[in-house]
């Protein structure tokens, strides 16, 4: 993984034009219908599946195309295949631009749910991208969800563990039953179709304000 490494306001892309997230789907973007069918050796597959159709952990992935800003943004929808992409290579989920990292840490912007357990987010699982210093403003306008409250977080190890998606019923026919966020060691991460990566946030920070701009 990356080491963290300073990175000036100044190296970030104009984020004027953005009218929606990097990782925000588009009508024009959805998935490619494909039978779903059961491995004989267990675990879900295409009917005619494809090399493409998984990653390197042999985790199933929907057939969406590549059309961003064809048609109108789906607020709430994310891109797999751009979610994946940001999550892996630490890119803002707003602009695509390198995500803000300094000493202290990788910039998240996440619903605020400190009042759900104690040291929240410390060891949860996001399946939210990072952000840059500079998007932050923007995310929380354009993101519906974020209106109603959010935290700026700095985490220091962020390391990828599983998938979230849609899992299946083990059955001769799966059938969806759900989404859910499993790790890569979960037994059950054969039968789901992954729609982003997941990682857990450690050694976590809350910013203010004043903390940001500093």
């Amino acid at each position: 993984m990356t080491s963290p490494r300073p990175i000036s306001n100044n190296s970030q892309p104009d984020n004027s034009h953005i009218i929606a997230p990097y990782v925000t789907a588009w009508s024009e973007e959805m998935f490619t219908q494909a039978k779903i069918v059961r491995r004989p050796s267990g675990g879900i597959a295409y009917a005619d599946e494809k090399l493409t159709d998984r990653d390197n952990n042999g985790i199933l992935w929907p057939r969406t195309p590549h059309r961003p800003g064809i048609g109108r943004p789906e607020f709430g929808a994310v891109h797999p295949l751009r979610q994946r992409r940001a999550m892996r290579r630490l890119l803002c989920q707003v602009c695509a631009g390198p995500a803000d990292q300094t000493p202290d840490g990788t910039l998240w912007l996440l619903q605020d749910h400190r009042e759900d357990w104690p040291n929240w987010p410390e060891n949860m699982a996001v399946t939210e991208p990072p952000v840059c210093r500079d998007c932050v403003t923007l995310s929380t306008r354009l993101c519906p969800a974020l209106r109603k409250g959010s935290a700026v977080i700095r985490a220091r190890r962020f390391p990828i563990v599983g998938v979230y998606g849609v899992l299946h019923t083990q059955d001769p026919t799966p059938t969806p039953v759900g989404t859910v966020t499993l790790s890569f060691d979960n037994s059950a991460v054969r039968w789901l179709r992954a729609g982003g990566l997941a990682r857990e946030l450690h050694d976590c920070a809350i910013l203010t304000p004043d903390d940001l701009h500093r």
